[in-house]
């Protein structure tokens, strides 16, 4: 069976995703958009305040806007197959041949790769209970609904510390949880401005085991990695940042990939080192992950591959 062919294959529907289907198919050129579905990891989200342009919005109607608006463009160019699970992206040729869970397969000249990353998720007992539910992995999504509240924030990363620093500007108190007892891993500008605020408390060498409540999470038990010694402490509301992985199994060995699995790219216009490959949003290794910065990595790599594919014909 002779597969279908198209100019450009991009892979998500996220923010990334959605905003290169959107440029590609202004740009005319013939493309088709795979997903499992729409709207990335802020779907969960209850309310999202910082998706550009509009005050208050829910990660669900975000995904609904996403697949609105390709629609509208969903006509001889532009191709949307949701809920497809892709097993396998090979180089074939000058294309690239993508093969989904249901048999079917596609050759695109161009591959976006923007299949984004998941919440490194929190392992302590009742934490998949109370997820979204006083447990959060977004503080940019999230922060604002507990406004004048005392959160906990597990993690003395960067992304730890950024949102502590975010936290502050509206929670009556903010706890940092650290596993270890120093924050190299941090920015310093950053440790040094969340530290110095009367309203941040730091628990170094402490060790998440447990989540408590009734309908929403209430408080939080972590050991001492030292002493063995476990304390509870009263919550309105949990950020957890002790990571991401990135949806990379299907690349990896395709594209050159960095020690945590993200898809290295130039910044300058989202290539990989892999001719004919772009990818966009949380899925490279940019430095920053958010909703806005996914879209316009995305259309970034649309400026470019418009060029490229027009620069063969």
């Amino acid at each position: 069976m002779t597969p279908s062919s198209y100019d450009l294959v991009i892979i998500g529907g996220g923010p990334a995703g959605s905003a290169a289907g959107i440029y590609a198919a202004r740009k005319r050129l013939k493309t088709l958009l795979l997903t499992n579905d729409f709207g990335g990891q802020s779907v969960v989200s209850p309310d999202i305040h910082n998706w550009i342009g509009t005050p208050s919005i829910s990660g669900i109607e975000l995904a609904e806007s996403f697949k609105k608006h390709l629609k509208a463009y969903a006509d001889d160019v532009l191709e949307l197959k949701d809920g497809e699970d892709i097993v396998k992206i090979e180089k074939d040729g000058e294309n690239f041949s993508i093969k989904t869970s249901s048999g079917k397969n596609f050759s695109g000249r161009a591959v976006l790769i923007t299949t984004g990353s998941a919440r490194r998720k929190l392992e302590a007992i009742n934490a998949d209970k109370f997820e979204h539910k006083g447990i959060t992995y977004c503080a940019s999504c999230d922060g604002p609904l507990y406004a004048d509240k005392d959160v906990i924030v597990i993690g003395a990363g960067n992304a730890g510390f950024e949102s502590a620093a975010q936290l502050l500007a509206y929670c009556k108190s903010v706890t940092l949880l650290n596993r270890g007892n120093d924050f190299n891993k941090a920015d310093p500008g950053t440790v040094e401005a969340v530290l110095k605020n009367e309203k941040t408390k730091v628990i170094s060498n402490a060790e998440t085991i447990r989540v408590d409540g009734n309908d929403f999470a209430e408080s939080l038990t972590y050991r001492d990695i030292k002493t063995g010694e476990e304390h509870t402490m009263k919550t309105d509301g949990i950020f957890v940042e002790i990571g991401q992985v990135p949806n990379t199994e299907l690349v990896d060995g395709l594209v050159e990939l960095n020690e945590r699995k993200n898809i290295v790219v130039d910044p300058k216009n989202q290539r990989t080192k892999t001719l004919g490959i772009w990818a966009a949003g949380d899925v490279t290794d940019g430095l920053y992950h958010q909703n806005n910065i996914a879209a316009g990595d995305a259309v970034k790599a649309l400026e470019d591959i418009y060029i490229y594919l027009h620069g063969k014909n």
